[in-house]
């Protein structure tokens, strides 16, 4: 029997970007998250995979979990190499962020010479995310929670648990809930109580089991950090 979804993690650039993705095996169908740069890796690893019937993968949305450089700084070579076999505008690879980052996102040159990086201009947001919504990625069901505070659009993306398909809960929390330490406050737009406020009543609600995948660092569960993490106790 093959895996139920296929997973990747390629930690990428100098701030260590969790770059994730995750494919349908019975599709193809992919999501890439937060693709933050050395986008020639990235693009190799999206090269060689395979599902378990040896199909290519098929990137259908590049997903942002916010707009801060080192989780956008790859997208715009990540899309145009991948757009050039795509055909019609239809099997484009989206790109996707919340709205209320794209001023963030749009000024990726700026941020990158506070950090002595150059970046090209971005690419225009293809989609905006918004709060609940759905995004099906053929057998993968993701949806949309917005989590504001470590920067005004931040998001966190839900895989859904689906006991048919042997596909776990677990929960993309960006940089806003880490193993044993939460998102910092001091970057542009950001804002401390409604962070907190995010990761007790919009994160910490769900299941204890719910395997949370930050940003950076290692990967967690909502019940650990309910129990341990010290900056929410």
């Amino acid at each position: 029997m093959p895996n139920p979804y296929l997973e990747k993690t390629i930690v990428v650039g100098p701030f260590q970007c969790n770059c994730r993705l995750f494919v349908c095996p019975r599709t193809g169908e992919a999501v890439l998250v937060d693709p933050g740069d050395e986008a020639s890796r990235i693009l190799k690893e999206l090269q060689n995979a395979r599902t378990p019937f040896g199909a290519p993968v098929h990137v259908k949305y590049l997903l942002h979990t916010h707009g801060h450089l080192d989780h956008i700084g790859g997208t715009r070579q990540v899309r145009e190499a991948l757009q050039e076999g795509a055909g019609p505008a239809s099997l484009q690879p989206k790109i996707a962020l919340h709205k209320a980052d794209e001023p963030l996102y749009l000024n990726l040159k700026m941020q990158g010479s506070l950090f002595g990086m150059q970046f090209d201009s971005p690419l225009a947001v293809d989609h905006y995310l918004q709060d609940q919504e759905e995004i099906k990625v053929g057998d993968l069901k993701f949806s949309i929670i917005h989590t504001p505070g470590h920067s005004p659009g931040s998001v966190s993306i839900r895989l859904h648990e689906d006991f048919a398909n042997k596909i776990p809960e677990l929960l993309l929390s960006g940089d806003t809930l880490f193993q044993g330490s939460v998102g910092r406050t001091d970057l542009w737009g950001a804002n401390q109580d409604e962070m907190f406020r995010s990761i007790r009543q919009r994160m910490l609600v769900l299941d204890d089991d719910t395997r949370v995948c930050p940003g950076h660092g290692a990967d967690t569960l909502i019940g650990i950090e309910k129990r341990n993490n010290p900056f929410l106790n």
